[in-house]
């Protein structure tokens, strides 16, 4: 048996009579109705998205007053001040609206705060420089709707303040002189926009036409801030990946280069896993306006020249955050039962920090804060992520005395604190995840589309499949599951064998699944197990043959295992790879050794007088039974999940000929004629004359000796005068060597299948017994 990680929800497949989307594939039928889309109608827009589909821009309450202001400001010559944030979201935020205030003859200049020196959001410092450098107009782009403080500043300076924002408002608005944020605007049918959208909106507005040229830019805030992709988000991912596809920005090119992406169509993981990380690790571990300058820049020359300092820092980011994980890991191992995961240390990159808890809530599976120290300003500055179970923005919400800054999402917040408020914070939130939360919901769900049908496998289907991209939150890429199936290989790849291979054949069709950072699996995968596979397709093209291949998320195996090491030359090597905590190794004699046995083994014998001492989920046996009745006594009382038969033999009795009738007749026949022989002397000569092994003279001597046909003393074999009439099968010689034989034949030399059905029926037998006597009654 193997535990799956995660809990599988797997969806019905729909009765498509029933629904009205007759005129698509039932596989396609399925994965609408599973995103919610029931009507043809429905479906034409989701398959189909148009740029008439975003709604106008000036259904943005605030969206009049503010462009007005910005015209006057230009008609003036006033100076504008764009305010940004430092990742993906805020960086393309910030260009597009740039470049819209540009193309406008706007005397325009761009503003991000150093994470480190001014943290998250606008800040009186940055304001008060701005009024002393002649801003009279400040217009945030993903940020600012809780700068309550800052449009206090903004407003005794003389500064007109324009916030764009899509984060979470808090109970106090700031009082600014216009505020665009889709969930504060009732008449905005959208409400899930990301900080770019909404500034794309804007400098639509502000243009008074549909910027085309701005969309690539559009594709990174909005892929790279996991908002919904649904509705106008879907509509800007999908026209914004195919301009950035075919951009002519020397800066996303040679990013895209730097980055190592080959293909000319640009998809929303090379968006989400490539082009977003680079450009969040700018800001991350420095001041961001590299970002916007690669963004803006229309030099090739310097284009290059900061795509390749990008990438650099990238590089540097990816380190650290390796180092700060593992040390938060190393702390949390001794205080592992936090509900809520709140860890903090001095000296941490304070910009890494939210990749460092997205770590954590992946391999502890509960939410995570991780905060740096900074001991000279008594605060703790970090952020946190969760998980699906908990709301970290409405819980932090509860505590929000003990913050100096706080703001986020549910799924993720940002948060400045006082350092003596750490202890506080951790004991809070795990009270109100104690009483909020139960076992299960720290499982990790995976909500699987449907159950695959191998026959429905083909490359046509995934490009079908592909019409419901781009894939993000709110439209995840397919999951789907399949049925109980032997792999015909498994192999682990990768340079550190860090990665599982898995081949299936069924109805004559071959599918891969590779599991990446899923290598430590393949100790725990027996040959012949049935495997139930959840995992995403995908077309892999190789020398130009296309094939269907599964990407795995999880899989597992619902019956027992049976390991075949028989014979094996590396026991110990295979024992050192088992969890000691739940491991027994099982003998039958007393004399197996070796360093893996002192504190795991058991004694058939001890095993007899307290058969409660295995119930571990690992079982081991290293050596063979005196008899079969003996095997089958152990397994018939065992529940462990996974079976190892590493059986040795020193010599074998059912591969050395067993004597006939015949052949005991001339050996009795040959002691008669003799009266008394020497086996020391005698026996090499009688086995080379019959073509023996001598050990066969030794058994059929014991044999003769059992019977009281003979007498054994000190090496002398002499034949009794009166011998009484017996049967060969009455020795206990004879009787041992026969279940020798059938011990060594059932479980030494039989395949791995007659082995496990052989173990399965000696495991059933006395289930079957019970209902045997039940029945008789």
């Amino acid at each position: 048996m193997l535990h799956s990680k995660s809990k599988w929800i797997i969806q019905e497949n729909i009765d498509q009579i029933n629904h009205s989307l007759s005129s698509y594939s039932p596989l396609l039928r399925n994965l609408l109705i599973n995103r919610g889309i029931t009507t043809e109608e429905e479906a034409k827009i989701f398959l189909n998205p148009s740029l008439s589909d975003l709604s106008d821009p000036f259904l943005f309450s605030g969206m009049d007053r503010a462009v007005e202001r910005v015209k006057e400001a230009i008609e003036l010559g006033e100076h504008i001040l764009v305010f940004g944030d430092y990742d993906a979201d805020g960086v393309s935020a910030t260009s597009v609206l740039m470049e819209a205030l540009l193309e406008c003859e706007a005397i325009a200049e761009y503003y991000i705060p150093n994470r480190f020196k001014e943290g998250y959001g606008p800040n009186e410092v940055a304001f008060q420089n701005a009024a002393a450098e002649g801003f009279s107009l400040i217009i945030t782009v993903d940020t600012g709707i809780a700068a309550v403080h800052e449009a206090k500043i903004a407003k005794e300076l003389g500064i007109d303040l324009i916030i764009t924002d899509h984060h979470e408002a808090q109970e106090e608005l700031p009082d600014a002189y216009a505020i665009i944020h889709p969930k504060l605007s009732p008449n905005y049918p959208f409400k899930e926009l990301a900080g770019v959208g909404v500034a794309f909106q804007f400098a639509r507005a502000l243009l008074g036409y549909f910027p085309k040229h701005l969309l690539d830019l559009v594709a990174i805030g909005t892929i790279a801030d996991l908002v919904p992709l649904r509705e106008e988000n879907r509509v800007l991912a999908t026209f914004g990946l195919k301009a950035f596809s075919q951009t002519n920005r020397p800066g996303l090119i040679h990013l895209k280069k730097q980055s190592g992406i080959k293909e000319d169509v640009i998809n929303e993981e090379h968006i989400g896993f490539v082009i977003a990380p680079r450009i969040n690790a700018v800001g991350r571990l420095q001041d961001a306006y590299p970002a916007v300058e690669l963004l803006m820049s229309q030099n090739d020359e310097e284009a290059k020249h900061l795509a390749e300092e990008i990438d650099q820092l990238n590089k540097v980011r990816q380190q650290l955050v390796t180092e700060i994980a593992e040390e938060a890991e190393a702390m949390l191992e001794d205080n592992p039962d936090q509900s809520v995961l709140v860890v903090a240390k001095e000296g941490w990159n304070q910009g890494v920090l939210g990749i460092v808890a997205s770590r954590l809530v992946q391999k502890f599976e509960r939410p995570a804060i991780v905060l740096a120290i900074d001991s000279s300003k008594n605060e703790a500055k970090g952020s946190a992520r969760s998980i699906g179970a908990f709301d970290l923005f409405s819980n932090c919400m509860k505590v929000k005395s003990l913050f100096t800054h706080f703001g986020g999402h549910a799924q993720a917040a940002g948060m400045t604190l006082p350092i003596e408020n750490v202890s506080s914070l951790r004991d809070i939130l795990n009270e109100l995840a104690n009483k909020e939360l139960s076992p299960e919901d720290f499982v990790p769900i995976l909500e699987v589309d449907t159950s695959c049908d191998w026959s429905s496998l083909s490359v046509d289907a995934i490009q079908e499949m592909n019409q419901l991209a781009p894939f993000g939150m709110g439209n995840p890429k397919p999951l789907f599951h399949f049925d109980k199936a032997v792999p015909q290989q498994i192999r682990q790849i990768g340079a550190n064998l860090d990665h599982l291979k898995l081949l299936f054949e069924k109805e004559n069709k071959k599918i891969d699944m590779i599991g990446f950072g899923m290598g430590s699996l393949y100790q725990k995968i027996a040959i012949q197990s049935e495997l139930e596979a959840v995992g995403r397709l995908q077309i892999n093209e190789w020398n130009g043959r296309k094939s269907v291949q599964l990407m795995l998320e999880d899989l597992r195996i619902q019956h027992w295992q049976l390991f075949d090491h028989r014979g094996t030359k590396q026991l110990e090597n295979i024992l050192s790879q088992l969890n000691a905590g739940d491991t027994k190794i099982f003998t039958f004699k007393n004399h197996v050794n070796g360093q893996y046995f002192s504190q795991s083994r058991v004694l058939y014998e001890d095993w007899k007088q307290d058969k409660t001492i295995i119930n571990d989920s690992h079982l081991v046996f290293v050596d063979l039974p005196y008899s079969l009745q003996e095997m089958e006594e152990v397994l018939q009382q065992i529940q462990s999940d996974c079976v190892f038969v590493c059986f040795q033999r020193e010599e074998s009795r059912y591969l050395t000929a067993f004597p006939s009738r015949e052949d005991f007749k001339w050996l009795y026949a040959f002691f008669r004629k003799q009266q008394t022989i020497s086996l020391q002397k005698d026996r090499e000569k009688i086995a080379q004359y019959k073509g023996w092994n001598p050990e066969i003279v030794d058994f059929m001597s014991m044999v003769f000796f059992d019977l009281d046909f003979v007498t054994i003393e000190n090496g002398y074999v002499t034949i009794q005068s009166k011998p009484g009439k017996k049967d060969l099968s009455d020795s206990s010689t004879y009787q041992k060597r026969l279940q020798q034989i059938e011990v060594e034949k059932t479980l030494y030399y039989s395949s791995y299948q007659e082995l496990k059905n052989w173990m399965e029926k000696a495991m059933n037998s006395r289930t079957m017994g019970k209902e045997e006597v039940l029945n008789g009654l």
